[in-house]
């Protein structure tokens, strides 16, 4: 057996280090099948999933270019869109019915399919073995089911757009009974059963990598790599994956529920429904709004899910850009494990108008504004961290600030719609919109960016072209605050969302030219985002090459493995590990890598 059997902490199974030694001896001889489609080597798996993911993105943002179209230009034709659409733009102009399946699914595949397995399934499978000191996950073929599931949920899910009687359009949320009576509107037919299926098959997914990710992180740490060492990046897709562990599986027994109810005459949510005045169905004694529970029980982690990996890469991405120890690291992780406590504990606040007991919803009022205090402190320590810090404004560092500007500022406005009695108000208006897109979809999609600009040397030892990179930030920070900030006033003054047309409202015609442009700027955001595509592609084959290890002069792990490590990461013993993440700029010495031994004469941090 060889040395590295002792390197895990804890005394790791010797079992996993022969078989990482195997597969490591081995590699070379992988055919192309092997190696770069069923791949069980983490870091191709972690590409899968962020090209995937990004295929949806530019699915989802197209699908939010064509519905913003129909906001802006309400009374326009374009021709080219029938040519596009086909019936679903008769006349150049979106139908109705096209509008709304538009907007359910971008919603769908933005938050499910981009800012969770694109986020997490990305870094958690390319960080976690890197960052804590493993040759591959506990369970790399879980690891690679966990991938193909998610790609037939997205097969299932574009296919659900090209059925005859039209995608889902019941909104992504999916609420009964619109969603499970068939005969309730032609986008409920074919496309729901579909969708169902699509969402089944992503919890699936998610599942399978999140128990991989925990049964990693707590077991196969290197030797020396202590829980209290660990950087904060794996604090958070530890916390991450435990959240969606607990919580997925609630929604996934909704959505079982619904396909009884759709399918099998059952009555879980359906109760006195009458469908064109003909009679009362038969279902009786369901509730629609225990489809809300279950659905929020799993619809406020997700929040956390999509948020907590992207404020655990920004911690480290300003730790090292500002050449400064992370400030109040213990206090970070309490922050994170009270999130994730706390995320468990306020999916009613998205039911106050549900007819929700108002002392119920007074406890969960409470609930919302403590989860303020733990974000909180998480801003401050950013904050702290970039004071006075010797900064670098790397690509990855502009969008790591640009995410707690928009999280600092997109938070702030979810203590409005925590309470209760302002939320009657401000409910389904574009109050709502302004913020979950600011402080979740926007602010992660910061994060993510700033992860793929930080360690896109690591994946593909090419160097993102950095004045592309700053264009993309800057006109994608200045399009979010544009598109989204407006929408705010719109909400105070009781817009809904999700109409098709408010130029026949006599109230929201005051609107028509801020709608035009919110319209245009998000054409210019979204074409910038190509420009970001272009160089993600382009740098794969042509960027410039690495040629130092560590570009970064980073203090973790993976920066110790080659510039093109192979399956097993490391060649020869895994490095030890003899301190916390984050030594910068202390005794003299710009940064001190973990594997370097804690001298005798070093001070504390």
């Amino acid at each position: 057996m060889s040395n590295e059997a002792v390197v895990h902490a804890h005394g790791a199974v010797a079992a996993h280090e022969v078989h990482g030694d195997h597969h490591h001896e081995h590699h070379h001889h992988e055919t192309f099948i092997s190696k770069y489609v069923f791949s069980q080597d983490h870091k191709m798996i972690a590409k899968q999933f962020l090209i995937t993911g990004m295929v949806w993105a530019v699915l989802g943002g197209l699908m939010s270019v064509l519905f913003r179209l129909q906001l802006g230009y309400p009374d326009a034709t374009f021709p080219w869109l029938e040519d596009i659409l086909g019936k679903w733009a008769k006349g150049g102009r979106i139908t109705p019915e096209a509008y709304y399946a538009l907007v359910t699914t971008h919603g769908t595949v933005l938050v499910f399919f981009v800012l969770t397995a694109g986020l997490s399934g990305t870094f958690a499978n390319f960080l976690i073995p890197l960052q804590i000191g493993a040759r591959d996950m506990a369970s790399p073929f879980m690891n690679m089911l966990s991938y193909w599931f998610f790609f037939a949920a997205s097969i299932v899910m574009l296919s659900s757009m090209f059925v005859e009687t039209g995608p889902f359009s019941g909104g992504w949320t999916a609420y009964p009974p619109l969603s499970a009576l068939g005969d309730a509107s032609p986008g409920s037919k074919t496309g729901m059963d579909l969708w169902l299926i699509s969402m089944a098959l992503f919890v699936v997914s998610s599942l399978l990598g999140g128990l991989n990710y925990i049964a990693t992180v707590l077991n196969m740490r290197t030797k020396g790599m202590s829980m209290t060492r660990l950087p904060l990046t794996i604090w958070a897709l530890f916390f991450t994956a435990v959240l969606g562990v607990l919580s997925f599986p609630v929604l996934f027994s909704g959505f079982i529920l619904l396909i009884f109810d759709r399918n099998f005459g059952t009555s879980f949510y359906l109760s006195d429904i009458f469908i064109n005045g003909v009679g009362a169905l038969p279902n009786e004694g369901g509730s629609a709004i225990l489809y809300q529970h279950l659905f929020w029980f799993l619809g406020h982690p997700e929040v956390y899910i999509i948020l907590l990996p992207a404020m655990g890469m920004v911690s480290e991405i300003l730790s090292i850009n500002s050449r400064k120890p992370i400030f109040g690291y213990i206090a970070m992780i309490g922050s994170i494990f009270a999130i994730t406590v706390l995320a468990f504990l306020v999916w009613a606040h998205h039911m106050f108008v549900t007819g929700l007991n108002p002392f119920l919803g007074s406890i969960f009022v409470l609930l919302t504004l403590l989860i303020a205090v733990p974000s909180a402190i998480k801003v401050f320590n950013w904050l702290t961290t970039l004071w006075r810090g010797n900064i670098r404004f790397t690509p990855a560092m502009m969008f790591a600030i640009g995410f707690v500007s928009l999280f600092i500022s997109g938070g702030l406005t979810g203590i409005w719609l925590g309470n209760s009695a302002l939320d009657i108000h401000l409910h389904d208006t574009y109050f709502v919109i302004a913020h979950f897109h600011i402080v979740m979809g926007v602010a992660s999609m910061f994060g993510m960016f700033a992860g793929i600009y930080h360690w896109f040397p690591k994946m593909y030892a090419r160097y993102l072209n950095n004045t592309m990179g700053y264009i993309h930030f800057w006109v994608t920070i200045a399009g979010a605050y544009l598109i989204f900030w407006p929408m705010h006033y719109q909400g105070l003054a009781g817009m809904p969302r999700r109409y098709y047309d408010y130029s026949i409202w006599e109230s929201f015609k005051q609107f028509a030219e801020l709608n035009r442009f919110i319209s245009t700027v998000a054409m210019i955001v979204f074409a910038v985002q190509l420009l970001f595509l272009f160089n993600f592609f382009y740098s794969i084959f042509k960027g410039r090459k690495v040629t130092k290890q560590n570009p970064w002069d980073a203090t973790t792990l993976e920066w110790t493995a080659p510039i093109h490590p192979g399956h097993g990461n490391w060649e020869g013993e895994i490095p030890e590990v003899h301190r916390w993440a984050y030594d910068y700029g202390k005794d003299g010495k710009d940064f001190i890598p973990q594997t370097t031994p804690v001298g005798a004469d070093e001070s504390h941090h």
